[in-house]
């Protein structure tokens, strides 16, 4: 009589992760959802039980109900906005990774550049734009170098961070081969400072919207800079409010498709 051998079944490795499904996205964003659903119902009932005016401080449904019969100029307006932001992030990007590079590579540049860089995050935007706008005009071009000047530094940073963090004994080894620099960096440096640079790439994408907005109470004819600065002329608070709103989610859409790309470009960075 034969007997049945039946595969013994592998327990639990302590290491496997173990998924949660919907549970642990409930556990993980379900108290800050509750929190904010809470704060909201505050907010609402304090304005409707002291009857605050709406040009004061308008109530979260006014501000929803607002949102949604001003959508399609909101839309026209965030689109005008982006058309600031991207370029402006895009040119703080290649001139950020480029100077930081640049310093990297030269000792005596470092030390000559390296303090102005910082000394110049001290000088508000405020006093540097209409500069711009008297030198470049009203058009597109001053807005996107204001919103590039407030977002480059903290590319410029983390790129010479991530550059000088390799691992040194892969880089004496590399040397030792007699590996030039531009090789270190093709085959070492510049694969080790991918994730210091999407840190300073998320940092100044958060940066770049609101340097857009601010660029455009300079002079500009649509963007929700001047949506904001008509909506304030006008007492139309729940319009300020409904701004500020977009402005908030755009900053986070794009802080999203940014660790998105993070997330495949720097693959091994989740292996560890």
């Amino acid at each position: 009589m034969s007997e049945e051998v039946s595969a013994p079944i592998p327990a639990a490795s302590p290491t496997t992760p173990v998924r949660l499904g919907w549970r642990a996205s409930l556990a993980e964003y379900g108290p800050p959802a509750l929190l904010v659903l809470g704060l909201l119902l505050l907010w609402e009932g304090l304005v409707w039980y002291w009857a605050v005016p709406a040009w004061l401080l308008p109530s979260p449904s006014r501000i929803i109900a607002t949102l949604v019969t001003s959508l399609p100029v909101l839309v026209e307006h965030t689109l005008a906005t982006l058309t600031v932001t991207i370029p402006g992030f895009g040119l703080a990007l290649v001139a950020g990774f480029g100077l930081g590079v640049a310093l990297d590579a030269s000792p005596l540049l470092r030390r000559a550049v390296y303090p102005l860089l910082v000394t110049s995050q001290t000088v508000p935007i405020v006093a540097i734009a209409p500069l711009l706008v008297v030198g470049f005009g009203f058009g597109l071009l001053p807005k996107v170098l204001v919103v590039a000047l407030i977002t480059f530094f903290p590319i410029v940073v983390n790129t010479i961070d991530g550059l000088q963090g390799a691992d040194r004994d892969q880089r004496r080894l590399l040397e030792a081969m007699g590996a030039n620099y531009w090789q270190l960096l093709r085959l070492l440096r510049l694969r080790a400072a991918l994730p210091a640079i999407f840190t300073g790439i998320k940092v100044s994408i958060t940066y770049s919207v609101i340097g857009a907005v601010l660029a455009e109470w300079i002079g500009a004819s649509a963007g929700l800079g001047v949506y904001i600065a008509r909506s304030l002329r006008a007492f139309r608070t729940d319009q300020v409010f409904v701004a500020a709103l977009v402005t908030s989610l755009l900053t986070i859409a794009l802080f999203t498709l940014v660790s998105l790309l993070e997330r495949w470009v720097v693959f091994w960075k989740g292996e560890r």
